[in-house]
């Protein structure tokens, strides 16, 4: 058997290299090494490079790494290839190595393969021998596992290619998928090494085993193969936005809003959930109408590791102010199967910048003076606002300290503004204030300027107010002296608010125009100038508004331009332009009026002073009724009208031809499309020219090139550090976007043109629909509802309202929520939808949802709506059971045991159910004990949802509380809206399943219990009173106490070392005694589990009960109880093994408890028997330890009670009381009679109890009896105490006790039956000891009540259970015990007594001469002599001349130590002991195994039998009566009458049996008699006795049977014919006829008075009682053999019966052979025995008379012993199996 063995390379060749034994490591060598019970050897040894003719020498180490010598022998090589030296056995002391030579001597070319083995005495293991050829040879390892791996996604993973062998080998690869080597192929030389990597790419999840194939060698035709294992998991990826500790994962990233222009970064976590690194890809989803994408991420792929996270970032750019952004990023996963969708919001804010005043108020100034004032702007967003005014301050009367600039955020800006009129007349102008990424505001400039002559009326600001008012109703255009003049005609009048208006009969009861401030972005395109669109006409117009002189060289030539200024009013202007001293354009004239509906022409000249530079400018003018110069023209203010302002943008450079414009340097922030609008809307954007170099910018944008779009400014310059804004507008009338490309010129130079490209797109409503507009709902139970998520989509860039509208009929079937709402741009919405159906049928609803744009301005356009379809269907469904009734078998109490219900739902519909639970309670308990008991059962859940056409299984938790059968019906009700709860469903509860399980605790017994040791004499029966084991069983298998049931489990639950007893049941486990130093009492039981629950058992030493203190906690002063269990425990003087354990239903376990006797006294310890979730019973352990001189005898109990007797019995039966001598010591003992003297005078000098044994004595360790017998006068209870005096020892007394009952009131057979079933000790053997060489089949006979004068017997089995070894045994009638020693001790015995008798006989003759001067008294006529032994006369101090007088002494005698002697005496001190030298000791016989057997019976006299016992009668004795006449009892075919049973006392027998057992008694005997006829050997036995005489029937004859014979012997018809004649009658009636001379009749009356005659004798004989002993003992030793070989398995008794079907026999005149015989053998004995008469009749060719007698003789008086069932058997069977 291998003791160790070391680790080994997958690939033994490994270590080998071409040509030569490469030289390997330690660690390689160690993984070589093998070890054989302590012996390391190498596991192989290989010759390589070799030569023929040469040899070889390898040396073979064998090395001890044990820890005692070794011993070992070996054997040579078989094959002639290898050898070593000659075998010869071989010591190893602990760490020596021995090396051992082995030649290897090769004869041809091919492998050699060998072995050397080596044997030692615990077997034989082998080194194998190997001589290898050069090959190839690669080593790979046996298999290579990959990392786990997502699927779609690749790991690889690296091994090792080594060649080997000694030749160079290519290699080539063949991989099945998923997997792939590299490199495929290649070249290895002898001991190369290469790395080859594996690669795993999985498509499919699951565990991939695959084996590659490595082809290699010359032809590529030897492989090597290599297990590749991988795992393939699904990626699990969640998202989770980065900082929000809510713990639920969130995958919506909000930006809040941003502000324009700015990019905000924020970072999303990507958790990846599973065990494998999931790469992904991150995309964003793609939208055909989306080409503004204001969300990015630079992460398009990456890798999640393996439960880790993956962070990555998003940005948000928002470029339209108010815009709501939405998008979605879709992770992708495990190769587009998984997706998880980000969802990303922001919204854009921008500045929010606005004037705190709408007019400037300079009231009037005298000329050439000025005036300040302030006004102040606020930005109240976070965001910062670039600003600019729109007017040339330089060229302006009216100026401001700051007109351009940043205003940040949350900040007010307080500008100066400075009026300097240069004219006296009114002025005002209305500036707008651009503000990018805003609307622009406009605030009003007005002041009025007087001179010495000119004092004009002062303007203010409710004159601008009745102005506007009446230039919506058309009458400005009219001078204020002709309103004036209709104001006094009645022609106009005044309103409420002072302005002027038409009568009501003019204006035909239509109401007065109302002025209303316009939209600041339409007031500023409409202006009739940049768009063909104004809000109100002009009324003094100028043209052109802008113009570029181009070069403008000084010196050379001064450009003019024209202006063509017009009056479109009815009354005669004024129009001045502001001079601009420092301004390189000039204008003439510079005042001019001009006539109503007039045009004039002005000239403006460019006259520029630098060379290579740029000159730009505005030109400013006002207009204003001539009226208006004195304020006394003026008669009502309401006629009022302010000047009008005219700009002009002029432009110039003086760069030369061919010389570059000076390079601008510039930031153009230009959004990539225009805000999204409605088609057919206008939409408008800013853009900011920034100039960031220290030179003027001009710039002109080329509005003829894109003119969809409308730029204003179109024209203009930026000082340095200052910034342009523009504003755009487009005009989109499709759904289409489109590209506008815009020329931005700047420095009046075309190489310096600037593109600029925008898109815009119309939005008109689209809203989409999941699934196209359908929406499904599975089918439904009536009642029921289900909810499912619809998404719709907006599809566009503008917000929109949706809202759902559903039939007034439909509303109570079909809901959503929300039922209205916004979605914001390109925003998906998940609407819950729920279906009610309200019957059974199918549904097809709509819905419509209509939509609308969100911006109040937009109009949508009328009845878009989409309608959506709901397909459901209403349906009814039941739920079942998988299986309706489920037995879980035993629980055990206080226990708990899962199950799963699977319910079936084989509808079309989903169900929500609720169950309950009604429980049932059976047993043998009181129902009104049991009914208030709580539930026993419990559901996981009791209510959920099982989908159509599915199962749901369902765990319920048993825990049953009694030991009671529980029984609980499961029903269950359909869960509707209308119906949420138990109680509301109670009425609608249907029957689901049935559940029954039942309460049980774990049941152990004791079954079995033998004894070895010093306590191996003690029986069964006494061991059985000793451990109260009747007790004992009788308790376990009651109910556990709930005190028991405190602690289900073992536990330390005590806190001192002698712990709380819990249980009511003590009992004492009695070692018995023996003397100090001998044996341990060692007591084997035997643990059944009879239950139908796994028990869990364990013995508890007071120390497994105590917990683990500290030491501070421990209570240092102990009691002496304490400390004699300390004692104990620490000498481990009781102990039990196993402590613990487990036994399953049926199976069984021993446990050995055992005592020293270490110390004298008497040793106890409470052990506790706990089983787990059952009883504890507290055991008490004692013992007895004696002094070896010590006379004890060992009681088991101080009580002894006799069995029952009836008053009145004339023959009461004797009673046995044993004692056991549990010393070394024999013990005699005396009973003292004073006590039972008295009794007997008490009962009128009657004897109650009589003791038989008065005295007696014990011999050790035996048993003892005293013998009995108790005669009851009267039906009472009888005691007694009486003394047993144990001589030089101590007396006890002992209580005696005796019941008299009345046979009349209490029949004898149930006292006799109740005292046959006290005895409950196994009647087999179950358990076997070491050493136990046999078995007894029985331990206890018990024979029941028998009559006197009669004979029972039963059959015990002594099995040998020894594989090898053969078994002596001897029988000790007395004690009813049995010796039994093993058969080679018993001849080890007889051989060394048999050398010690022959060695005492030599010794007996043999002398010495011990004379030394031998020589010198020759003449002496005696010598000295003395008997002497070859050891003596060695130890002599010198040489001395021995005479022997044998040819040859025996060999050394060696003298066996005696137990007396010392320990420590060596054998130097034996040889000098002289005496001891002489003397051999006497062999001692060997220690016998003792198997006990106890008897028991009741004897009753013949009479009290019959009486008490009729039926059993019969098993004793035989009642017939003898006839004779043959007639009487046969008819004339020779058959017995089979009616004569129902007459006869033969009844009795017949009682007993069943109509079953007689058909199998009479099957079974009618294949035995078959067999044992068709039996050869039968056959040839009979055939060899035919010449012999009769045995067992001869001796018996009688003087009539003898005249019989002679009288037959001498008849016409010898009787040997006469029978051969019957027979042949009977089988075939083709005999030849006998005589001529004898007639048929003569023969017929012949044969009658034969067999008369043949059949007197046969009843003369059956009558002899020696006969009916033969019988019986022929009977009984066909029983035995029967059992014997049925005990050994040659027999199978409960095998069918063989039918054998035999052909009818011929029909004879004569037939004899079918006489009836009827057999009685024993109820229940099936018998296939063969032999019934091989040891009495065996021959075949015998006459027809003898095989007839001797068959009928045989069968026939088997009925003389009763209690036999009768099988018929046809004669005739024995003549056909004859034949």
């Amino acid at each position: 058997m291998l003791a160790q063995v070391h680790d080994e390379p997958q690939n033994s060749d490994s270590f080998q290299r071409s040509g030569y034994d490469r030289k390997v490591s330690t660690r390689e060598t160690k993984k070589k090494k093998v070890v054989f019970w302590g012996i390391e050897v190498p596991k192989t040894l290989t010759w390589r490079g070799w030569e023929l003719g040469k040899e070889m020498i390898k040396h073979l180490t064998l090395k001890n790494v044990h820890g005692k010598a070794q011993k070992l022998s070996y054997r040579a090589p078989s094959t002639p290839f290898f050898f070593t030296v000659f075998p010869q056995p071989i010591t190893l002391n602990p760490g020596i190595s021995v090396t051992l030579p082995i030649v290897f001597r090769p004869s041809e070319k091919r492998d050699y393969e060998d072995n050397i083995f080596f044997t030692k005495a615990e077997g034989e293991f082998s080194v194998a021998l190997h001589g290898m050829l050069p090959r190839f040879c690669l080593s790979i390892p046996a298999a290579v596992q990959l990392p786990v791996c997502a699927i779609h996604d690749a790991t690889e993973a690296t091994f090792p290619l080594c060649n080997i062998g000694d030749l160079v080998s290519i290699f080539a690869w063949e991989t099945p998928s998923p997997f792939s080597i590299t490199p495929e192929r290649g070249t290895l030389n002898p001991g190369a090494q290469r790395m080859v990597k594996v690669i795993f790419q999985p498509t499919v999840a699951g565990m991939h085993d695959a084996i590659a194939i490595c082809w290699f060698g010359d032809e590529m035709k030897q492989k090597r193969t290599i297990q590749i294992n991988a795992l393939a998991k699904y990626p699990c990826l969640r998202v989770s936005v980065t900082g929000k500790k809510s713990g639920k994962f969130q995958d919506v990233l909000c930006f809040g809003s941003v502000p324009v222009g700015t990019t905000v970064e924020k970072s999303v976590d990507i958790f990846n959930m599973s065990v494998v690194d999931a790469p992904c890809r991150i995309e964003r989803a793609k939208d055909p109408l989306l080409r503004d994408y204001v969300f990015s991420c630079d992460v398009s792929h990456g890798v999640v590791p393996a439960k880790g996270k993956l962070v990555l970032c998003i940005r948000f750019q928002p470029q339209v102010v108010g815009e709501h952004s939405t998008d979605y990023f879709t992770i992708t996963s495990a190769g587009c199967h998984l997706e998880t969708v980000l969802k990303v919001v922001g919204s854009c804010k921008g500045p929010s910048v606005s004037l705190h005043q709408c007019s400037v108020d300079f009231d009037w100034v005298n000329l050439g003076e000025s005036l300040m004032q302030t006004l102040k702007m606020s930005n109240t967003s976070d965001v910062p606002a670039y600003y600019q005014f729109d007017i040339d301050c330089k060229g302006s009367v009216f100026s401001l300290d700051r007109p351009c600039g940043i205003l940040e955020g949350t900040t007010t800006l307080t500008l100066k503004v400075i009026f300097r009129p240069t004219r006296p007349m009114n002025y005002h102008r209305r500036v707008v204030c651009l503000v990018h990424h805003q609307e622009p505001m406009y605030v009003d400039f007005f002041g009025t300027c007087h001179s010495d002559t000119d004092k004009p009326i002062t303007l203010q600001e409710r004159h601008l107010s009745w102005y506007r008012t009446n230039m919506v109703r058309g009458l400005t255009f009219y001078p204020p002296d002709i309103l004036s003049a209709m104001l006094k005609d009645g022609k106009l009048q005044m309103d409420e608010k002072g302005a002027l208006m038409l009568p009501p009969e003019v204006s035909e009861d239509q109401p007065p125009k109302e002025y209303f401030e316009p939209n600041a972005m339409i007031e500023y395109f409409c202006d009739g100038v940049s768009s063909d669109l104004a809000l109100f006409p002009a009324h003094v117009s100028v043209s052109p508004r802008e113009h570029d002189f181009g070069c403008c060289m000084p010196g050379q030539k001064t450009k003019s331009l024209s202006l063509c200024v017009t009056n479109h009013t009815k009354g005669n202007v004024i129009v001045a332009w502001t001079p601009n001293h420092g301004s390189a354009f000039k204008v003439h004239p510079k005042i001019c009026d001009m006539p109503p509906l007039r045009s004039s022409t002005f000239s403006v000249f460019c006259k520029p002073t630098e060379v290579n530079s740029l000159y730009a400018a505005e030109l400013e003018g006002f207009a204003f009724y001539k009226v208006m110069r004195h304020y006394t023209n003026i008669e009502n203010d309401a006629t009022i009208c302010p000047s009008w302002c005219l700009t002009v943008r002029l432009r110039a450079h003086t760069y030369e031809e061919q010389k570059e414009h000076f390079f601008p340097q510039y930031i153009l922030d230009v959004p990539k499309t225009f805000p999204p609008v409605v088609r057919d809307t206008d939409t408008y954007c800013s853009v900011l020219l920034s100039n960031t170099g220290t030179s003027l910018i001009t710039f002109s944008v080329n509005q003829a090139a894109c003119p969809s779009v409308l730029v204003k400014p179109s024209s203009g310059h930026i000082i340095p550090g200052g910034h342009q804004i523009f504003f755009l507008s487009t005009h989109p009338v499709d759904t289409v976007f489109q590209q506008h490309v815009l020329p931005l010129e700047l420095n009046a130079y075309p190489a310096y043109t600037k593109k600029i490209v925008l898109q815009s797109c119309g939005q008109s409503l689209l809203l989409l629909l999941e699934g196209d507009g359908n929406l499904y709902f599975k089918p439904l139970h009536i009642g029921t509802s289900s909810t499912r998520m619809y998404t719709i989509k907006n599809c566009t860039r503008l917000p929109m309202v949706f809202t759902w509208k559903i039939r007034q009929s439909d509303s109570k079937i079909l809901s959503v929520s929300p039922a209205a709402g916004i979605l914001q741009p390109y925003e998906a919405m998940a609407q819950a939808w729920t279906f009610t159906p309200d019957k059974e049928t199918k549904y097809l609803l709509q819905a419509m949802v209509f939509v609308k744009w969100k911006s109040p301005g937009s109009v949508s356009p009328e009845g878009v709506h989409y309608v959506l379809r709901v397909i459901g269907e209403g349906a009814l469904g039941t739920i079942r059971a998988q299986k309706e009734h489920l037995d879980l078998g035993n629980v055990l109490v206080g226990d708990q045991k899962s199950c799963s219900i699977v319910l079936l739902n084989d509808g079309i519909c989903t169900l929500n159910y609720i169950l309950s639970v009604e429980q049932f309670i059976t047993g043998p308990r009181a129902p009104e004990e049991v009914h208030g008991d709580p539930l026993a059962l419990e559901l996981e859940h009791s209510r959920g949802t099982i989908p159509a056409r599915s199962k749901v299984p369902v765990r319920i938790k048993v825990r049953p509380a009694r030991r009671l059968r529980y029984t609980w019906s499961i029903k269950y009700a359909i869960c509707t809206p209308r119906a949420t709860d138990l109680a509301s469903t109670k009425e609608e509860q249907q029957p689901l399943c049935c559940v029954v399980a039942t309460g049980v605790y774990p049941t152990l017994r004791i079954t079995d219990a033998c004894t070895t040791g010093v306590s191996s004499s003690i029986s069964k029966l006494h061991l059985w009173k000793l451990f109260s084991l009747d007790t004992l069983n009788e308790y376990l298998e009651r109910d556990p106490a709930p005190g028991e049931l405190i602690y289900k489990f073992p536990t330390r639950h005590s806190t001192c070392l002698i712990p709380p007893v819990y249980t009511p049941l003590l009992l004492d486990f009695d070692f018995g005694s023996a003397p100090v130093g001998s044996e341990p009492s060692l007591v084997t039981l035997l643990l059944e589990n009879k239950g139908v629950v796994p028990v869990d058992w364990a013995f508890l030493f007071p120390s497994d009960q105590k917990m683990d203190m500290e030491h501070w906690a421990e209570d240092v002063d102990f009691t002496p109880q304490e400390l004699r269990h300390m004692r104990i425990h620490d000498n481990q003087i009781f102990s039990v093994s196993p402590k613990s354990g487990t036994l399953l239903p049926g199976q069984e376990k021993s446990v050995q408890l055992s005592h020293r006797h270490d110390f004298i006294g008497i040793d106890r310890l409470p052990v506790l028997l706990k089983i787990s979730y059952g009883h504890e019973v507290l055991l008490t352990f004692s013992g007895m330890t004696l002094e070896h001189d010590q006379r004890y005898v060992h009681f088991a109990s101080t009580k002894h009670r006799f069995s029952p007797i009836a008053v009145g019995r004339s023959h009461p039966p004797t009673q046995i009381y044993t004692l056991y001598n549990g010393g070394s010591m024999p013990v005699t003992f005396e009973v003292q009679l004073d006590s039972i003297v008295k009794i007997q005078e008490k009962n009128f000098q009657h004897p109650v109890f009589v003791c038989l044994t008065r005295r007696g004595e014990i011999p050790p360790g035996e048993a003892g009896n005293i013998e009995w017998i108790f005669s009851p006068l009267e039906a009472k209870t009888y005691m007694v105490d009486v003394l047993i005096h144990i001589l030089e020892g101590q007396s006890t007394q002992i209580t005696f006790q005796g019941v008299g009952y009345n046979p009349s009131i209490i029949g004898e057979a149930a006292t006799s039956s109740h005292f046959f079933s006290s005895a409950v000790i196994p009647g087999s053997a179950k358990l076997t000891v070491p050493g136990q060489a046999a078995t007894l089949s029985h331990h206890k006979i018990c024979f029941g009540n028998i009559p006197d004068c009669t004979k029972a017997g039963r059959l015990v089995f002594l099995n040998n259970i020894s594989k090898s070894k053969a078994v002596a045994f001897t029988w000790h009638i007395s004690s009813c015990k049995e010796n039994v020693y093993i058969q080679e001790s018993l001849v080890q015995y007889d051989r060394d007594l048999h050398e010690w008798e022959k060695e005492k006989e030599r010794q007996a003759v043999e002398f010495t001469i011990t004379e030394k001067d031998l020589e010198s008294k020759k003449k002496l006529t005696s010598p000295s002599v003395r008997l002497s032994d070859s050891a003596q006369t060695e130890n002599l101090p010198e040489p001395s001349t021995v005479v022997r007088k044998h040819k040859q002494a025996l060999p050394p005698i060696k003298r066996h130590s005696t137990p007396s002697q010392p320990p420590g005496r060596t054998k130097k001190g034996l040889l000098l002991d002289k005496d001891a030298s002489q003397v051999r000791v006497k062999p001692e016989p060997p220690t016998p195994f003792f198997l006990h057997v106890d008897v028991s019976a009741r004897s009753y006299a013949i009479e009290d039998f019959l009486s008490n016992f009729a039926l059993d009668f019969p098993r004793y004795f035989l009642s017939r009566s003898f006839s004779t006449n043959p007639s009487e009892s046969e008819f004339v075919d020779g058959s017995r009458d089979r009616n004569r049973t129902d007459t006869e006392p033969k009844l009795l027998s017949l009682a007993a049996a069943s109509k079953q057992e007689l058909e199998v008694v009479t099957d079974m005997l009618t294949g035995v008699i078959r067999s044992l006829l068709e039996d050869g050997r039968f056959q040839e036995s009979v055939r060899k006795i035919q010449d012999e005489p009769i045995p067992y029937f001869s001796q018996f004859k009688s003087e009539k049977s003898a005249e019989l014979q002679d009288s037959r012997q001498g008849s016409m018809i010898p009787s040997r014919v006469s029978a051969s004649t019957d027979l042949d009658l009977e089988k075939d009636g083709e005999r030849k006829k006998m005589s001529q001379e004898t007639t048929h009749s003569d023969l017929l009356e012949s044969c009658e008075t034969f067999h008369n005659k043949q059949w007197r004798e046969k009843e003369i004989i059956s009558r002899q009682p020696a006969v009916g002993n033969l019988v019986e003992l022929v009977l009984e030793n066909t029983l035995q053999n029967i059992l014997i070989e049925a005990s050994r398995g040659e027999v199978v008794l409960t095998a069918r019966p063989r039918v054998i079907a035999l052909p009818p026999s011929p029909s004879r005149s004569l037939d004899l052979g079918k006489t009836e015989l009827t057999l009685y053998l024993p109820v229940g004995a099936l018998l296939e025995e063969k032999s019934l008469f091989d040891k009495h009749h065996s021959s075949r060719d015998l006459e027809d008379d003898t095989l007839n007698r001797s068959c009928e003789m045989v069968v026939c008086h088997l009925c003389c012993r009763s209690s036999l069932v009768p099988v018929n058997l046809n004669h005739s069977e024995c003549t056909k199996q004859r034949e």
